[in-house]
Formats: C-alpha cells, sequence, structure tokens
C-alpha cells in the first residue's frame, strides 16, 4: 500500500491517535502524518502510507489554511478554549469592522512569534507542555512566520458584548500558531482574548473537500476500493520546482548521482523533484553546497532495489 490519504480529523484525537488508528484500520505500520494538531482542531491531515511517508516533511512545509474563532474578552493558559482563564476584561466598547481589518493588515507578511507554553516546541530537549504541566515557565524562543493572507468571516460593522466573538480565515507558513495570533488580535485591539475554534481547510494541495472520514476510510478497506482514494506521492510535491528527466538521466537519479545544474533552475535555493515524462517523481533534488553548478541528491523516492523488492 503506497500513496498519500486526506484524513478529515475529528475533534479529541490527535496526530499520533489517528496515525494509531489507521495502521490497525489499514493494517499496515509504515503510516506517518504531516503536522500535528492539537486535540481540538478538526480538519485536513493528509497521512502517508507506505513510500509516501519520505515525502511526508514536503507536505509539512508546504503553507496551509485554517479557519478560526476569535474570542475577546479573557485569555487562558492554553491560548485556546480548552485552558483556564488567566485574565479577564470585558469588552467595554464597541469594536469596529474596520479596527479587525487594520489588526489584520498590520498582521499580514512576516511576523515574529512566541510558541505558547503548552505546545511542542522543545527547549532544552524536553517539550515545553512539558514544562507547563509542572507548572515551570521556562524562556521560550521567538520564531518568524509568515502570514500570507487573512481575512474576516463575518459581515457586521460593529461588535459589541462584554465577550465579542469573531471568525477568521488564514493562510500561514509552517510553524505558525494560530492560537497565539488569536491572543495577538486580541491585545491589538486593547483586550485579553483566546482561539475558541480551529479548523485546518487546506494543507499543501489538499483541501476539507479532499477530506475521508474514519468511517469512510473503513468501507473502503471492507469494499477493498482503498487504493481508488490514495493520491500518488506526487501529489505532496506538487507546488515544488521540477526537472523533466529521460530514461538514461533516470537510471542515474535512481543510483544517487550528481546533476548538473539547469540554467533554469540556478535561481531556485529549495528543494527540486526529479520527474520523468510520465510524470514519476525519482528523487528530490538540491543545489550542491561547495560546487554551484552540480546538485545532489537530498533523497531518493524510488530505486530500482526497491522495485525488485530487495529492500
Amino acid at each position: 500500500m503506497e500513496g498519500i490519504l486526506p484524513l478529515y480529523k475529528p475533534a479529541g484525537l490527535t496526530s499520533h491517535d489517528c496515525v494509531f488508528r489507521l495502521r490497525k484500520i489499514l493494517k499496515t505500520k509504515k503510516v506517518g502524518h504531516t503536522g500535528t494538531l492539537d486535540p481540538d482542531v478538526t480538519g485536513v491531515l493528509p497521512i502517508c502510507i507506505g513510500k509516501a511517508t519520505k515525502v511526508a516533511e514536503y507536505i509539512t512545509d508546504a503553507g496551509k489554511s485554517y479557519e478560526g474563532e476569535v474570542t475577546i474578552g479573557f485569555s487562558t493558559t492554553t491560548e485556546d478554549a480548552s485552558g483556564e482563564i488567566v485574565e479577564q476584561k470585558p469588552v467595554d466598547r464597541t469594536i469596529r469592522r474596520e479596527e479587525i481589518l487594520q489588526v489584520f493588515h498590520s498582521i499580514t507578511g512576516e511576523i515574529e512569534q512566541t510558541p505558547p507554553m503548552f505546545s511542542a516546541v522543545k527547549v532544552g530537549g524536553v517539550r515545553l507542555y512539558e514544562y507547563a504541566r509542572k507548572g515551570i515557565e521556562v524562556e521560550r524562543p521567538t520564531r518568524k512566520v509568515t502570514i500570507y493572507s487573512i481575512e474576516l468571516l463575518d459581515d457586521r460593522d460593529e461588535f459589541i458584548g462584554e465577550t465579542v466573538q469573531f471568525r477568521f480565515k488564514v493562510s500561514c507558513s509552517k510553524g505558525t500558531y494560530i492560537r497565539t495570533l488569536a491572543v495577538m488580535i486580541g491585545e491589538m485591539l486593547g483586550f485579553p482574548a483566546h482561539m475558541s475554534f480551529l479548523q485546518r481547510v487546506q494543507s499543501a494541495a489538499f483541501s476539507l473537500e479532499d477530506c475521508l472520514t474514519f468511517d469512510e476510510i473503513e468501507k473502503h478497506m471492507e469494499a477493498g476500493t482503498i487504493s481508488s482514494v490514495l493520491r500518488p506521492l506526487e501529489t505532496a510535491l506538487s507546488h515544488l520546482p521540477k526537472l523533466l528527466i529521460n530514461d538514461k538521466v533516470a537510471e542515474k537519479v535512481k543510483n544517487g548521482a550528481l546533476l548538473q545544474m539547469p540554467e533554469h533552475l540556478k535561481t531556485s535555493n529549495g528543494p527540486i523533484v526529479t520527474e520523468t515524462a510520465d510524470g514519476l517523481a525519482l528523487a528530490i533534488y538540491s543545489k550542491h553546497p561547495s560546487k554551484p553548478d552540480l546538485f545532489k541528491p537530498v533523497k531518493v523516492l524510488r530505486n530500482d532495489l526497491e522495485e525488485k523488492g530487495t529492500v
């Protein structure tokens, strides 16, 4: 079994829980997820199966989109609805639509974020949530992330009440904490806030419309049609630049050979996919660190030994 299965992750399960359950359903051990989603978060979680686990990191590194909800009026320990209240300040004025849009404009582009204490980021080899559970506060590393776009999913002109809620859609880079973004939005409006709802609606090339539930996956397994819903591993690489190669070069690529850097890819700093005429991805290449006219294999995806079943 090989391919990418776009899973609709339900609330109440960790990403690892989803992998564990799918290993049982699919009766295979080689299953991996493509980026952690908190238990309360629902939505798109591409699952890599078999040889496709080799490309999981390229889905993880690609952009993602979320639909979330900010609740303004109080903040929590976890920055989402599952935490205990830390600070409370009733909204004592009307928040106007123009204010929210101005805040959204100011956080579009590259911004700095400090990961929440209840997160999986490691400090000193220990995950932050492990410190948080023991009541230990540690200095957290600030990271740069990119907000590509953020829009208000609410048509009101005025927002009134002791607590104010509104939904938004954001497209962002890897490593962005939407919980922290919700807190930032509240702070810029002058009030404590937290994220009260979150759903991932896009991950790399996969959207909500592509996703299957656990029940649907089980039915496909029972009917013997699971292969019909698995996406080829190439789907995970659709956002990367491609180098078309012929059969002669393909044999070299399968054996991990260095290749001459083509002129049109010399300005590309990221990974490059070597692809056959029929669209088969053979390997991921990148610029050679010391030989500017060459690029070297980062990861061979398919080779003759694997095809013959000897590895």
